[in-house]
């Protein structure tokens, strides 16, 4: 027995090593690896001299300064956002965000947006269609007519005369990330038009690599956030994430001719982790909202659209329509306030998962905590112990359980001695002392039922919180990458070699990168075993005593930011478990150890 015991014990560790080992191969090398390609090509840029135009990532078909100069332009300087509208098709295709950085040495912008000809080309507009024609279509050119740089306050007016018909374009910014389209219509033929608004946002090329060109950290993060379409209509959020979009599959509640009728408003659009660009249209009209699978099936880009109800236009009327296209960050204070304003469950851009009942109200306390203490760190910590707190009752119940069991056994070993050959009656006799004790072996298991849900939808609020992006706290310059210290450069000291190149190295960069704080979550995971009752089977306890390196190891390409909350949740159980636990007379491995200890001490002394 004890030689089959060995044996699957060996069988255990060496599964338990073969997946931390194809975690390393699979998920951290490959996500290294793009790292190391981001950094050199940032290197490489610094050394040219063009680090600071925030576009030296993107690598052509054409580069970005030399996409920029075809054709006019007119530059818009907002408060959150900078850039330019190329006039012809009125697009919207250059665009940075302020204060958000590819890195946290905040040299390079992020760029969302990027003209057509470019690597990763993403941008937005709004087209007028009469019928089947288009009026105004993608490649128009559109004239200014009024006002020089677009800023928040100072419009900018285009113009566009087709046949029959002028259209005047207004076009407003926010102090935040919202572009308004106020067009006017005016009517100059001797027939009456039905017109109608076709909003579009294209995206070119592979949606990977879009994501590496745009916020690399971001994109070489393993986790839950929905990447893809995200909209509301019929005040429902639809969902559809990037492989199965690029692959036409029908989206959740569509019609048979691929869109959706909204009447009550919404929006339309494509998020990655903590970007998005969206459609607005008019809130006041009914529009569809659709992909456009034709351009898919032939190997064009995706595509988004909203299309207007059809708007009546006598002969020398002129009739004013307002679209809105988003394109920045996902805020939450800023979805908050467009959301208040009558934007429709514009606060659900951020991706709160199917448990969004926990992770909503999680995330409010989290940016309450942090607005008045300043630190998304110190607010991590402080809302783990709020949600400890009104878990302490069902704790408690559980570790007196533990308690009770791990001062029975001793009596359970000689009950599994003297009944070693009757496992019937060594069972019988087990179940007659829980009875006579009060114990219940299951009642340490109880807690789980509710913490499991509670663990994962805070780790989902943490993973898609932008507030946590490059958020710095103690030794840690971004609590949204892994732990920046590692063994192999002592923790720190030798700052010319970083915890990402070391984890690079084959096998031996998987141990000796790793830091701190996955290191402080085996330590902590540990101890918490070292106070449970350990289970009766010999293979079954040197199994959960290997799963805290297991973890440890795993641990280590979690963002800091979650580590962090995991290592302090382990400290507040431990202190919990081994207070009730003493309370209640059990010895513990690590009681045992500090009475030694004192007692040695006490030795010496006297």
């Amino acid at each position: 027995m004890e030689k089959e015991e060995q044996r699957n014990f060996l069988i255990a560790i060496a599964a338990m090593i073969a997946f931390v080992f194809l975690y390393q191969f699979f998920i951290m090398e490959p996500a290294q690896k793009r790292y190391q390609a981001e950094q050199a090509a940032k290197t490489a840029a610094e050394q040219t001299g063009v680090a600071d135009t925030g576009a030296t990532e993107i690598l052509g078909p054409k580069p970005l300064e030399d996409a920029l100069k075809e054709g006019d332009r007119v530059a818009f300087d907002g408060a959150s956002m900078d850039g330019s509208i190329r006039l012809a098709g009125a697009r919207i295709d250059d665009l940075s965000l302020k204060n958000y950085y590819t890195t946290v040495d905040n040299v390079a912008e992020i760029r969302l947006l990027r003209p057509e000809a470019t690597e990763g080309g993403y941008f937005g507009t709004y087209y007028w269609a009469d019928g089947n024609s288009l009026v105004a279509g993608r490649n128009s050119a559109w004239t200014q007519v009024s006002g020089n740089t677009l800023k928040t306050g100072a419009p900018i007016t285009l113009r566009y005369e087709a046949e029959g018909m002028t259209i005047d374009r207004e076009i407003l910014v926010d102090e935040n990330f919202m572009f308004t389209f106020r067009d006017t219509l005016t009517n100059t033929s001797d027939a009456a038009r039905n017109v109608r608004a076709i909003g579009s946002i294209e995206r070119h090329g592979d949606w990977k690599r879009f994501l590496e060109i745009t916020d690399p950290a971001s994109a070489t993060s393993g986790g839950p956030a929905h990447l893809g379409l995200m909209g509301v209509v019929e005040g429902d959020l639809r969902l559809q994430k990037y492989k199965p979009l690029f692959q036409s599959k029908k989206i959740s509640g569509e019609s048979k001719e691929g869109t959706f009728l909204s009447d009550e408003g919404g929006w339309w659009g494509l998020t990655d982790m903590y970007w998005m660009g969206a459609l607005v249209p008019e809130q006041a009209r009914p529009f569809t909202a659709s992909v456009n699978r034709a351009s898919l099936a032939r190997g064009g880009p995706l595509e988004l659209r909203t299309e207007g109800e059809a708007i009546v236009v006598a002969p020398g009327a002129s009739v004013t329509v307002e679209n809105r296209l988003f394109a920045g960050a996902k805020r939450f204070e800023v979805l908050q306030g467009y959301e208040k304003s009558g934007l429709p469950r514009f606060v659900d851009a951020i991706d709160w998962g199917w448990a969004y009942f926990l992770t909503k109200p999680f995330f409010y306390i989290l940016h309450w905590l942090n607005s008045h203490i300043g630190s998304f760190g110190w607010s991590i910590l402080a809302f783990t112990v709020l949600v400890k707190v009104p878990l302490a009752p069902l704790y408690n119940g559980s570790y007196k359980s533990m308690a009770k069991l791990k001062k029975l056994q001793e009596p359970m070993k000689a009950i599994n001695e003297r009944f070693a050959g009757d496992p019937q009656r060594r069972q019988q006799e087990i179940m007659k002392l829980y009875k006579e004790e009060g114990a219940n072996p299951i009642g340490g298991c109880v807690p789980i039922l509710f913490t499991i849900p509670i663990f994962y939808a805070l780790y989902k609020t943490l993973y898609v919180s932008l507030e946590m992006r490059h958020a710095p706290f103690w030794f840690m310059k971004d609590l949204s990458a892994p732990d920046p210290t590692a063994i192999g450069n002592l923790f720190g000291l030798i700052p010319f070699w970083s915890a990402a190149d070391i984890k690079t190295i084959p096998v031996i960069g998987m141990i000796i990168g790793i830091g701190i704080l996955p290191l402080l979550y085996g330590a902590t995971m540990g101890a918490i075993q070292s106070l449970s009752p350990p289970p009766p089977d010999k293979m079954q306890a040197r199994i959960i005593m290997a799963m805290p390196i297991v973890f440890m190891f795993v641990f280590g390409g979690f963002a800091a930011g979650l580590v962090l909350y995991w290592v302090w949740s382990n400290i507040l159980t431990f202190v919990q478990q081994y207070t009730i636990m003493r309370l209640n007379g059990a010895e513990t491995e690590i009681g045992k150890f500090i009475a030694k200890r004192l007692g040695k001490n006490k030795a010496q002394a006297e």
